[in-house]
């Protein structure tokens, strides 16, 4: 018999016997698993749920609950906030946040279908305050919902799309409201009548002898399940964010951070579909920030890389300046602040002070940088800022400040021992009805993925936006869901 491995399907010729039989399997009990489990019981399929861990999550749970949602003139929540988003700008703006190879198909099906999706989220049991945070947060520190959650009113997106909020967050006090998403998903799946797996591993998919994925082995109680899926089998989970031997082969900057967010984010789902006959694409994506925004005063500093250099715009999204960050020469990179707006960062982020001066130069002389580098830099900026400009990086004039008032202050943000949370963003290709695609840009027969076991709408870590992610699991997961669902058996 061929070993039960996840970088090759078993074939169904070698399956002793059906110990589970389903219309459809799904991988994973986060937002995109239960998503898509949602979507195939209401199409009438019969759906079965495995989970590894002990109860559904993921890092679905672990984030602030946040889903970017805009378009068709703005949600409730926009407009209450006096804002208009027109499709037009959101579609432009997720184009551009998805990078040089964004999913043109994608963005333009959720930036039609955006608001619709909203309302079948409150259709679930979901619920949105209505309210909105102005200024740079990360996620509300109550129960709001509206936020800024991106680059929208940065440059150069703003120069191309209106800015406007779209993070939406679920109702939810403080921080980590994801949790309480995937609890009203999880909820919702059970009560269309999914069967849910815990504890129990997937180890392979299984194909018949033309290469359709016909069902999967799962471990349960330390013995392999042969599992039929009539209908297809979806792949929803995560990324690998956790498995280093994967890190070291497709994303080997990640290596340089130290605190991945996931559960059990190993690869295993993208392994299948590799082995299956799925193309992976854009593997060395990530995301990572430190949260270096809070108290937002520190927006009006500059950073500068290890040779005194600016290279970003400091009004951006705080995970953009992170992931620019580490194309810097070196691990380090230094927020310089004055007096004036000098205070203490999270404690969260470990942001250390690593020079203090009455002058510039004295800074420079601390940081042990070449003369007349760091100083030339800040009085440059200076100059400028005094005027409302800013020509090198073009900050928003409502983000500059003249850095004249001492003591002065170098904030050393370091790969190494900083808080740079990360996850991954390659994964499959697939179609917007949520098809694992091949290498050949054809449907890999019977199998699906959503989420971060794909390459979906966040596909660059240097134009990530909060709530993109989620934005993605839900609604694709619904595609495939919904696809799956519907297909013949």
């Amino acid at each position: 018999m061929s070993e039960i491995t996840p970088i090759r399907p078993l074939p169904e010729a070698e399956v002793p016997g059906w110990d589970i039989e389903t219309d459809v399997a799904i991988i994973g009990f986060g937002a995109a698993g239960a998503c898509a489990a949602i979507e195939a019981a209401a199409a009438g399929a019969s759906v079965t749920l495995f989970e590894s861990g002990s109860g559904s999550g993921g890092a679905s749970a672990l984030s602030g609950g946040e889903i970017y949602i805009g378009g068709n003139g703005g949600s409730d929540a926009q407009q209450a906030a006096g804002f208009t988003d027109s499709t037009e700008d959101f579609e432009k703006y997720m184009m551009m946040a998805g990078g040089p190879d964004a999913d043109a198909a994608k963005v333009s099906l959720y930036a039609r279908e955006s608001l619709n999706h909203y309302q079948w989220l409150k259709d679930q049991g979901v619920p949105y305050k209505g309210s909105f945070v102005p200024g740079k947060v990360i996620e509300p520190a109550e129960d709001d919902t509206l936020l800024w959650s991106g680059s929208e009113a940065a440059w150069p997106f703003s120069q191309e799309a209106k800015p406007a909020p779209r993070g939406h967050t679920i109702q939810f006090m403080g921080w980590g409201g994801g949790r309480k998403l995937v609890d009203i998903l999880e909820g919702r799946a059970r009560a269309l009548g999914v069967d849910v797996r815990t504890d129990a591993r997937a180890l392979s998919l299984i194909a018949d002898a033309s290469g359709r994925v016909i069902g999967l082995v799962v471990r349960i109680d330390n013995k392999p399940q042969y599992v039929r899926a009539r209908k297809g089998v979806v792949l929803a989970t995560g990324g690998f964010c956790m498995n280093q031997e994967m890190l070291r082969r497709y994303a080997p900057e990640t290596l340089r951070l130290n605190d991945p967010l996931g559960e059990n984010d190993n690869g295993s789902g993208i392994l299948m579909g590799m082995g299956a006959g799925g193309d992976a694409i854009h593997m060395d994506e990530f995301f990572t920030t430190c949260p270096w925004i809070m108290p937002a005063s520190l927006v009006k500093g500059i950073f500068v890389n290890e040779r005194g250099q600016r290279f970003i715009n400091e009004d951006a999204y705080h995970g953009r300046v992170s992931r620019t960050l580490l194309d810097q020469p070196g691990d380090k990179a230094y927020l310089l602040v004055d007096n004036e707006i000098f205070d203490r960062p999270l404690d969260l982020a470990r942001i250390e002070i690593a020079a203090v001066g009455e002058t510039w130069e004295e800074v420079e002389q601390e940081l042990g940088m070449s003369e007349g580098t760091l100083s030339h830099t800040v009085h440059h900026f200076n100059k400028h800022a005094a005027e409302g400009k800013d020509p090198i990086c073009n900050k928003d004039a409502e983000w500059l400040k003249v850095l004249d008032q001492a003591p002065f202050a170098a904030l050393e943000l370091n790969a190494s021992t900083s808080y740079f949370s990360f996850f991954t963003l390659g994964g499959l290709n697939t179609a917007p009805t949520g098809e694992v695609l091949d290498r050949g840009g054809q449907p890999v027969p019977g199998l699906y993925a959503a989420g971060r076991t794909t390459s979906g709408l966040p596909r660059w870590g240097h134009g990530y936006s909060s709530g993109l992610s989620l934005a993605d699991c839900t609604f694709f997961g619904r595609m495939a869901g919904r696809t799956v669902g519907s297909a013949a058996a």
